[in-house]
């Protein structure tokens, strides 16, 4: 289904002069924007719900001509999870924007202290292709929330939801507010040769290292999202049949191309028939209940275009030539840019799919056979962003809790952390920096303005002002005692 795009009016022609008269024009008003009560953000918020309301259609024809996504998968990963991030930033966003209170030490009393938040000026999300509605708008709320002025560059690689995106911030906002700035990566990096206050970028961790690189140039603080290979860990405890259904959906919706998707399984050696058997009733349950193939379902979506799907395909070639065999799966289809939920086992550690983020719906197994060998598997590596550990066992669950670094985990469950909004979201070294969603992306968009009130005319710390008498020492030891 085709997607109307109304004129681009908020959408800037990529070249350098135009980008400088835009965040030039940001710049003049995020004073204003600095000023607003928490009335006037709501409103703002409010009119973009509206709008994702009112062309929930359009949306997901634009997902459909991006991925072939199902509408329903559209539906709960896309629009829910924004307009869940909306509404939570309205209900919250007074509270968030009172300053914070904090207690006064004993040498400073007579003192009042506390935290101000306010906006950072002006700010740029650059959004991905994998969910490339959620993950651009999803920031610009936080962006709003927080007070800001803010550029959204969606991906190129999603041209449909590029245009939508467009069209939306067109017919909600005022350019000197929020733009959209569409191009390739010669216009991305054009956008950070500018000093924006804040970068908010999701993507992988290579491109988020020049993203850095640049901000370090403004001394711009950075939100970055990025990846990594998250692990599923399943004990020999686990229930077997739910883990499988809950890892099955974690590692297909989307056709695997999620962040935080199970990157590979870790199983008990004593169990990995088993589960691999309940994975394979699972995946024709879920995909193939007609018996005409996965590529058949309406339910499972697509790669995002060709150049994906050859790595894709690279990858598995890769592990077959290394030795590796194929338990579920492994059909391709190039014309369709579709390959089969593909469960691999005896993957090499050095393989290319057990090196790499995979990204797709290729799902190598390992085995361990006591809880350190998996641990020592894990950190043998990058931290991941995620981490998933299946058991009914609390002293295993602790044990692999507090011995793997990640950055955020489930328990008997994948990805769903995610969509809680009093939970952070983000990364761990090469997995990424900063928190998302909620007031952690309310905060993350905001200065933390440390504000001292101190009474004028006499107060304790004059106590200690110089002539450094033997008095004034005294004083200092008798404080020294109570720290």
């Amino acid at each position: 289904m085709p997607v109307s795009v109304a004129p681009a009016r908020a959408t800037i022609a990529p070249d350098a002069a135009a980008l400088q008269r835009l965040f030039s024009l940001q710049k003049g008003r995020s004073e204003a924007l600095r000023r607003e009560s928490a009335a006037e953000r709501i409103r703002r918020l409010q009119r973009l719900h509206d709008w994702i309301t009112q062309h929930r259609d359009d949306i997901r024809a634009a997902l459909y001509s991006d991925f072939r996504k199902p509408a329903t998968e559209t539906d709960v990963t896309e629009i829910y999870a924004t307009q869940a991030e909306i509404r939570h930033a309205i209900k919250h966003l007074r509270q968030w924007m009172r300053p914070r209170r904090v207690g006064t030490p004993l040498a400073l009393l007579g003192t009042n202290s506390w935290v101000q938040y306010e906006p950072k000026g002006v700010c740029l999300v650059m959004a991905p292709w994998n969910y490339p509605f959620y993950l651009a708008i999803g920031p610009l709320v936080s962006a709003l929330a927080a007070g800001n002025c803010c550029i959204v560059k969606p991906s190129e690689i999603t041209p449909g939801v590029a245009a939508l995106i467009a069209r939306l911030v067109t017919e909600v906002f005022d350019p000197a507010e929020v733009s959209v700035v569409e191009g390739d990566k010669d216009v991305a990096t054009a956008l950070l040769q500018l000093p924006f206050d804040h970068i908010f970028f999701t993507g992988s961790p290579q491109v988020g290292k020049i993203v850095m690189r640049a901000a370090a140039e403004h001394l711009a603080s950075v939100t970055l999202e990025l990846g990594g290979k998250s692990p599923a860990v399943i004990d020999d405890t686990a229930d077997l049949r739910d883990a499988a259904e809950k890892l099955v959906w974690g590692k297909c919706i989307n056709a695997g191309q999620t962040c935080v998707a199970p990157d590979y399984l870790l199983v008990h050696e004593r169990v990995k028939d088993q589960l691999i058997e309940e994975i394979r009733q699972v995946l024709n349950r879920f995909y193939d209940a007609q018996g005409r193939g996965v590529a058949q379902s309406d339910s499972f979506a697509r790669i995002v275009n060709g150049n994906h799907f050859r790595r894709l395909a690279r990858l598995l070639e890769d592990a077959q030539q290394r030795g590796a065999t194929i338990a579920v799966g492994g059909s391709v289809d190039h014309a369709q840019c579709f390959i089969e939920p593909t469960v691999l086992l005896n993957a090499p550690s050095d393989s290319a799919v057990m090196q790499e983020e995979i990204f797709g719906p290729l799902l190598p197994v390992q085995t361990f056979g006591n809880l350190m060998e998996a641990v020592d598997f894990i950190n043998a590596r990058p931290h991941p962003l995620a981490m998933y550990v299946f058991t009914r066992n609390a002293e295993n669950q602790r044990y692999l809790l507090g011995h793997v670094p990640a950055g955020g985990a489930c328990v008997n469950d994948t990805i769903v952390h995610l969509g809680h909004p009093e939970l952070p979201f983000g990364g761990f070294g090469n997995s990424g920096i900063g928190r998302a969603h909620g007031h952690y992306g309310f905060v993350a968009f905001s200065n933390e303005k440390a504000v001292l009130q101190q009474r004028v005319g006499k107060t304790g710390i004059k106590m200690f002002y110089p002539p450094y008498t033997e008095r004034v020492h005294k004083m200092v030891g008798w404080l020294l005692k109570f720290l």
